[in-house]
């Protein structure tokens, strides 16, 4: 298969905030052995992705600002991934491309490039959202990043939150008997809870609702993000070629540091400031 970008197209929009949170249960629970098995079951269909490709509808806010556009995502694991976030008109406004810990961002209207950079530093400069390229594949497959089994609680029949790492997974069933799916996992640093990502809607084990939101600035009319993902024409395993993964700086870019990158603001760089 040739070269499937993963591209993102962000339209300032006065949208509405959209669907509530979804009320993940807290508290001490009570012991969950059986939660290694339930973990698995719920992660079956998303482990073996090793690439996947959709078409995304995305609206919400990032940084204060109201956002709605489109894009046509692609990852493989381990982590790699490509994002192109186009303009209504013209070049795209930016091009990043990340494999492990290594990523390149060019701005093709402004002629300027980023090489060699942290992927969830670069992509939180550019678009308010740090996020590296595994991050960007469990987000888009609503995978945790190992079935191995933490610290586990239950809440009645229908939850199990699982700590693995800095993650907490939460699992839900709408049934005693249902089988169990993630609903949810959130990001910690320490005692700091960092992001949030829910997922709604699963077809053949994968969410096609997605929303991931900041909790250290309060998500939505702050400083951080509160996006909502629909995905569409969903593939999955299919062949990418490595070129996928690269970029071709063009010639004559000037270098842009993480600096004055940070300092144009999520999507100030070659994005449109109208609201």
């Amino acid at each position: 298969m040739t070269a499937r970008t993963a591209v993102v197209a962000l339209a300032l929009a006065a949208t509405s905030c959209g669907a509530p949170l979804m009320k993940l249960p807290s508290g001490p629970g009570t012991p969950a052995p059986d939660a290694a098995a339930a973990l698995r079951e719920a992660s079956r269909a998303c482990s073996a992705v090793r690439t996947l490709t959709a078409e995304v509808a995305v609206s919400g806010s990032v940084a204060g600002r109201r956002i709605r556009g489109r894009m046509s995502a692609g990852v493989a694991v381990p982590a790699s991934a490509r994002l192109e976030a186009l303009a209504p008109f013209g070049p795209p406004v930016f091009i990043f491309v990340a494999q492990r810990n290594d990523a390149t961002l060019v701005l093709p209207r402004d002629g300027r490039v980023l090489e060699h950079g942290t992927p969830s530093q670069v992509l939180e400069a550019v678009a308010g959202v740090p996020l590296d390229a595994a991050d960007l594949e469990a987000l888009l497959t609503g995978c945790p990043a190992s079935t191995a089994s933490g610290e586990a609680r239950r809440f009645g029949d229908a939850w199990l939150v699982v700590v693995m790492g800095r993650d907490e997974v939460y699992l839900h069933r709408d049934s005693a008997a249902g089988p169990w799916s993630v609903a949810a996992m959130v990001r910690r640093e320490g005692t700091r809870e960092r992001w949030r990502e829910e997922f709604r809607d699963h077809q053949d084990g994968l969410p096609r609702t997605i929303r991931v939101m900041s909790l250290e600035s309060g998500g939505s009319g702050g400083a951080g993000f509160d996006l909502r993902l629909a995905l569409s024409q969903v593939e999955i395993n299919v062949a990418l070629d490595p070129i996928v993964f690269t970029v071709i700086v063009p010639a004559g870019a000037q270098p842009i540091g993480l600096d004055e990158l940070r300092r144009a603001g999520p999507l100030g760089a070659g994005a449109s400031n109208d609201r």
